[in-house]
């Protein structure tokens, strides 16, 4: 019974919470327990307070006796990406050069969460600043994929998603400034999402600016919707933070996408894919003509925006050098110092020049999008590599400097047997039918689970419980 409550939903937690069937102290307890026989083999957590979890457990089970839920997702077990800050632990950010210092104030999101009822569980693995997409640091070591662990997990959200797919909690917070989410749950086959920029509150600044959206990573795109209604909200904090509508994100997901009129773009017009790649996401197109969309094969018309990304990313790297100093930066991963030394070259003149082509590239997805509903990708070019080497998404960053909401949802597997995501982007603030477009591919091909008796299979000589 332990193992099937890792596997269950918030939404079908809460529903036997309800039901009185099982209590979050059972599920925390059934939880920590996965968490403690995976972790020396994963890796995917940067620390877990078990004292606490079970302490704020049975504050939730008292409530639901009484039948006073405090919030939506009342003792439902939530990480959070070691970027993102959480009181009672420390934010590391993958990094020697920060300070192992408690932090004493939630993030937005994390206020949000703890208001509603849920347990904060723990900081999940970050690549160093974020700043990397492969979640491997030397102040916290590896953490390999859940499927294979001979392959990479991806990043910078690569903690959240390998522990979305091994059942170390239902509902993840990650973060996304130019793939950090969508990349890693797509590798590790979980749904990932990145809201438009504004819609989850962000506190303290990112070094990353407004390209750094903070999102679900969950098994399935209900849960993702219901994480939305709690963290979609603004916060004080942050002045980018978008008003909230009152909207229940879960309403209208299963409207299906019939008569949506659906770009398909292969390589966006620039990028070279592999040929199994390629494969399996026109195999995933073809299921939402099987749902009545009208798909067109049709690149979205812009020039490849890396040299973009550049230039801006001396602003990151001005603050990141602010923030952590010249002792710090001795500490670098000296692949990172070279980045950022790399960044600084840009002159003012070239960072303003970049702004303004980031405004005209969002203002023509705009005019795209006033003829077609959705754009769909690959969220990947290449097979899932070995450890050491990020995987390979070039698809993800231009949505970041647009701004718009976009998701990877699991579409296959590549010739390795690791998982291959499907890239579905839609207009700046129309989140919902990112969720929708997302439920119904979900609906019509199921995520596959990843299950302790899989991982036996795969290596049986870890001892696994």
């Amino acid at each position: 019974m332990a193992d099937d409550l890792t596997r269950l939903s918030a939404n079908e937690l809460l529903l036997l919470y309800r039901n009185k069937t099982v209590s979050p102290v059972e599920a925390t307890q059934a939880l920590l327990a996965r968490i403690a026989t995976l972790q020396p083999h994963f890796n995917a957590y940067r620390s877990v307070d078990v004292d606490a979890a079970l302490a704020q457990a049975r504050a939730s089970e008292a409530r639901w006796q009484r039948g006073l839920p405090q919030g939506l997702l009342d003792g439902v077990p939530v990480g959070f990406k070691d970027l993102l800050n959480v009181q009672g632990f420390p934010t590391r950010k993958g990094s020697l050069a920060t300070a192992d210092k408690v932090q004493t104030e939630d993030c937005p999101a994390a206020a949000r969460l703890r208001e509603s009822g849920a347990i904060l569980l723990g900081k999940t693995q970050t690549a160093e600043f974020g700043w990397k997409g492969l979640t491997e640091t030397k102040l916290a070591g590896v953490t390999p994929n859940a499927w294979d662990r001979q392959y990479a997990s991806g990043g910078s959200s690569g903690g959240a998603a390998v522990s979305a797919a091994l059942g170390l909690g239902p509902l993840h917070v990650g973060t996304d400034g130019g793939g950090s989410i969508r990349q890693p749950a797509s590798v590790n086959g979980v749904f990932g999402f990145k809201p438009s920029y504004g819609r989850v509150a962000g506190y303290p600044a990112a070094h990353n600016g407004t390209l750094f959206h903070i999102g679900p990573i969950t098994r399935t795109v209900t849960d993702a919707a219901l994480l939305l209604n709690v963290i979609a909200a603004p916060d004080v904090r942050d002045w980018t933070s978008l008003p909230s509508d009152g909207r229940n994100w879960t309403l209208n997901l299963n409207e299906g996408i019939k008569g949506l009129r659906i770009a398909y773009s292969r390589t966006l017009g620039y990028l070279k894919v592999d040929s199994g790649i390629s494969a399996i996401i026109d195999r995933a197109v073809a299921k939402f003509t099987e749902l009545g969309a009208i798909v067109e094969e049709v690149d979205p018309g812009f020039a490849n925006p890396s040299p973009i990304l550049e230039a801006l990313a001396a602003e990151r790297a001005i603050r990141l050098r602010h923030d952590i100093g010249d002792a710090g930066l001795a500490l670098l991963d000296p692949s990172i110092r070279a980045s950022l030394e790399k960044a600084e070259r840009h002159t003012l003149t070239e960072v303003v020049e970049a702004n303004q082509r980031r405004g005209e590239l969002a203002a023509q997805m705009r005019r795209f999008h006033q003829r077609y509903d959705l754009l769909v990708t690959p969220v990947t070019s290449q097979p899932v590599p070995h450890l050491g080497k990020a995987p390979e998404a070039p698809f993800l960053s231009p949505f970041n400097l647009t701004q718009q909401p976009a998701a990877s949802v699991p579409a296959g597997f590549d010739i390795n047997g690791l998982p291959v995501g499907l890239h579905i982007v839609a207009a700046q603030y129309n989140d919902a039918l990112v969720l929708r477009a997302a439920r119904a591919f979900e609906n019509i091909q199921p995520f596959p689970a990843l299950h302790l008796s899989s991982l036996r299979e795969r290596a049986p000589a870890w001892g696994l419980a």
